[in-house]
Order: C-alpha cells, then sequence, then structure tokens
C-alpha cells in the first residue's frame, strides 16, 4: 500500500543519513520533498501541513542539528512523527465489559464491512477464544445477510436472523437479546450501507447505536478511496462516537493516504488492517511497525507473528529433518509445501512488504516478486506425477510438454522450475553441511560482511 511514499520519504531521508552536518537549510529542503511525497500520496492537506511543521521544528533543533550522527538524527525524527499521525500507541478492542460486548460497524457501501464483520469474528474466535454471534441490520440488501450467513458459517460463529426486514433498530435490540439467549461473548453487528452519505442513512444508524450502545464503533473505510476516506471519516465522525478504525483492502494499488488521515481527523485510533478477501485477512494496527515499514525498516515482529500463527510447524520440523541429509531428499513436493506455506502467510509480496530495504530493490526485481509466479510454480509441480516430484531428473523433452500444457505455462517456465529445484537442493545441502553455515550467512544480505539496506 505504501510502496510510492516509502520510495519517496527514504529516497529524500538517505540522501542526508550520511552527511556529518546538517544544516536547517538541507533540512527544510529535504521537508519539502517528505511534503510533496505526503501530498502525492493522497493524505489531507491539514494532517500534511501539522506532519512538517512538527518534524521541522524538532529537525532543526538541537535534537538533530546537535547530533553526533544526524542523518540518523533526523531519520528517527521522522519515524516518531509518522507514528505519532498513525496513532502513537497500539489502540485494542474493548471486551472486557460484561458480555456480550457490542460491536457496531458503520461505513458506506462497497468498503467491506461484512467482509469485516466475517474477518473479525474469525479472529476474536481463534486468538481471543471468544463466542461470537453475527447479525445484520442492513434492510435494504438482503444478499448481504445471505453474505454474512456465510461468513458465519465458515469461521464456525453463531448469526442469528430477524424475520422483520423493515426495521433496523428493532432488529439491532433482538440481536443483543439472542447473543444474552446464547450467552455469546461479543455481538457483531453490520449495518447498511449507501453509495453516498445521506441524511437517512445517518439517522438510521444513529437509532440503532442509541438502541444497543455498543462497546465499539467501528467505522470501516476502503484505504483506496485516497481524500474521499479522510471526507467520510468527518461526516461519520460527526454522527456517531467513534471508537476505532478498520482500512479494509491496504493490499490494493493504495497510495497510502487514507491511513495517514483518517486517525487525525476523526480522534480515532486505527485498529485493525484488512487484506484480501480470505478469512483470516484481519490484522491489528501497529502505528510504530506501519511507520517502520513506510521508512523501509521492515516490520519483521509482525512477519515473526504470521509465521508462528500459520506455519504448519510439523511441516517445518519434517523439512529441517532433510536439510543435510542428501540433495535427493529435498523433492518437488517438498518445494510446493514450501510455496504453499507462503502463499498462506500472503504471499511473496506480502513477505517483502516486512523485510528491511525491500523498497531499494529495483522497480524490475520488484516486479517479479509478484504472488503469480508462486501460483504458476505451484501448478507445475501439480502437474508433475509422484515419481517426476520425487525424481526430478527425469523430467525430460515429452514430459516437459505435457507438464508445461497441463499447468498452461511455457516450456522455459517447467525448466526454470527444475533449475530453481536443483539450486535449492544444492543450498540444503550446504547449510546442513559442518560450518557451512556461518559461511553462507557472511554471503547472505544482512549478515557479516553482507549488507542489506536498511537493516
Amino acid at each position: 500500500m505504501f510502496d510510492q511514499l516509502s520510495q519517496r520519504l527514504t529516497g529524500s531521508l538517505e540522501r542526508l543519513r550520511g552527511r556529518g552536518k546538517l544544516t536547517e537549510d538541507n533540512i527544510r529542503e529535504a521537508m519539502r520533498e517528505v511534503r510533496i511525497a505526503l501530498l502525492e500520496a493522497d493524505v489531507a492537506l491539514p494532517v500534511v501541513k501539522d506532519f512538517i511543521k512538527q518534524a521541522t521544528d524538532r529537525a532543526v533543533g538541537q535534537e538533530v542539528v546537535g547530533s553526533l550522527k544526524p542523518g540518523q538524527a533526523l531519520v528517527k525524527v521522522v519515524h516518531e512523527e509518522l507514528k505519532r499521525v498513525l496513532g502513537g500507541d497500539q489502540a485494542e478492542l474493548k471486551l472486557d465489559s460484561a458480555p456480550p460486548v457490542v460491536i457496531l460497524l458503520a461505513g458506506l457501501q462497497g468498503a467491506g464491512k461484512t467482509t469485516t464483520a466475517g474477518k473479525l469474528a474469525n479472529l476474536l474466535k481463534d486468538r481471543h477464544r471468544k463466542k461470537v454471534l453475527l447479525a445484520s441490520c442492513d434492510i435494504y440488501r438482503p444478499a448481504a445477510i445471505d453474505q454474512l450467513e456465510t461468513l458465519a458459517g465458515q469461521v464456525g460463529a453463531g448469526f442469528f436472523r430477524s424475520e422483520r426486514t423493515d426495521d433496523a433498530e428493532a432488529i439491532a435490540r433482538e440481536a443483543v437479546s439472542e447473543a444474552r439467549k446464547q450467552f455469546a461473548d461479543v455481538l457483531i453487528v453490520d449495518t447498511a450501507g449507501r453509495l453516498a452519505i445521506d441524511d437517512a442513512m445517518m439517522d438510521e444508524i444513529k437509532r440503532v447505536h442509541a438502541a444497543i450502545d455498543p462497546a465499539e464503533v467501528l467505522f470501516v473505510v476502503d484505504s483506496m478511496t485516497g481524500q474521499d476516506a479522510a471526507n467520510t471519516a468527518r461526516a461519520f465522525n460527526d454522527a456517531l462516537p467513534l471508537s476505532g478504525v478498520v482500512l479494509t483492502k491496504t493490499d490494493g494499488d493504495a497510495r497510502g493516504g487514507a491511513a495517514l488521515s483518517v486517525r487525525q481527523i476523526t480522534g480515532a485510533p486505527i485498529k485493525f488492517l484488512g487484506t484480501g478477501e480470505k478469512i483470516d485477512g484481519l490484522e491489528p494496527f501497529y502505528p510504530d511497525r506501519l511507520a517502520s515499514r513506510i521508512l523501509g525498516m521492515g516490520d519483521v515482529l509482525s512477519l515473526v507473528e504470521e509465521v508462528e500463527r500459520k506455519v504448519d510447524q510439523k511441516q517445518a520440523r519434517k523439512l529441517a529433518a532433510k536439510v543435510g541429509k542428501g540433495s535427493r531428499r529435498f523433492g518437488m513436493d517438498d518445494l510446493r509445501d514450501q510455496l504453499l506455506q507462503m502463499e498462506n502467510m500472503g504471499g511473496l509480496s506480502s513477505l517483502m512488504d516486512k523485510l528491511p530495504g525491500m523498497n531499494k530493490l529495483p522497480e524490475a526485481a520488484r516486479a517479479q516478486m509478484d504472488n503469480k509466479q508462486t501460483r504458476r510454480m505451484i501448478a507445475i509441480i501439480n502437474s508433475m506425477t509422484p515419481n517426476e516430484r520425487r525424481f526430478p531428473d527425469i523430467i525430460k523433452g515429452s514430459r516437459k510438454r505435457r507438464i508445461a500444457a497441463g499447468s498452461g505455462v511455457q516450456i522455459q517456465d517447467v525448466n526454470r522450475l527444475i533449475k530453481q529445484h536443483k539450486q535449492m537442493q544444492k543450498m540444503m545441502k550446504k547449510v546442513g553441511s559442518k560450518g557451512a553455515i556461518s559461511k553462507l550467512m557472511k554471503r547472505l544480505p544482512g549478515g557479516p560482511g553482507g549488507g542489506f539496506p536498511g537493516m
């Protein structure tokens, strides 16, 4: 989401990072570039003005000019100001009220409220061990109610369907009553959206809010709407006491301005980021981690947490046992398992986004790191016979043609995969051999003698 902003910010700051001395003039020049980068990223103008003023005031003071390493001190100032604009500390859901804890979702049509309701139920069920009930107060789109019921079934949450079809306020009251009967810990109430803000919509959601007095009112906004996200947030904030924001579609081709604008305009903290259509595509929002990602420092903590949750530990131990046992032990099935694990974690692009220095890779290299490549490799391996996966050396001319036809790729793609597999076999053998790990680490970026930019 922040690729363009990240490249512009790190580029302007990188030119000052190694200087032994910074003056007010070159700091202000760098801040002008930062200002342009923020505006191009669709950050609201009042937010940009506040950010530049605060950062410049701190940077031209002794905090940077008087520092022994002024370039690094300036990066630190910008990082802390980004963190401030994004909300400071992480804001968690208020789940300590007497059950059922009611969470009301609000937002425009198409922002992803219904999908977010399902994702939030899944997160509360898996990570907080809560019994969740879902309900919809959308009296205008019956398909939205059916969609929410389907999502509830997918995540193993309860679902309440009212016989009423014309009174959102009454449906909300019935849902709370049903949640009490079922001893649900959390009730998530989805509401109707409109294509644009209107008085009737705001009046209805105010009445629903008054009827159920929710512990959380989450504003769901599409991060790809840019400046419009800020305007919509302001309107909802005037109508409702928003307690948090959920930014959806953050994996799309968005400039990122919504994340930097909504927090300051509403005063409500961003609590979650939504990605993709998968039911587990909702993550808690950490301002400090996102600020680090924007400045090209990566987000290793989130990556580690994701690995712990989503990687099949049994498969990982099985692969580890094969390392160093001979190159033939690592077959195509093992490679496919690793690719599927990567897909489960959001794909290669998601992993690269969390690694330090990735924003400094050439555009051509970044373009190759898309999830289509991973899926293509999985398709090729699936087109092989069990014997071919186990012994890839037997894959010659006619077999390659059959595999390419079966997976819808060119023969060159099959050749490339076989070559990559052989390289991985050799690497596995080297890593397992005595004394090879330290030698390998020295060659890797970021290791002694290496050096990933930004690490």
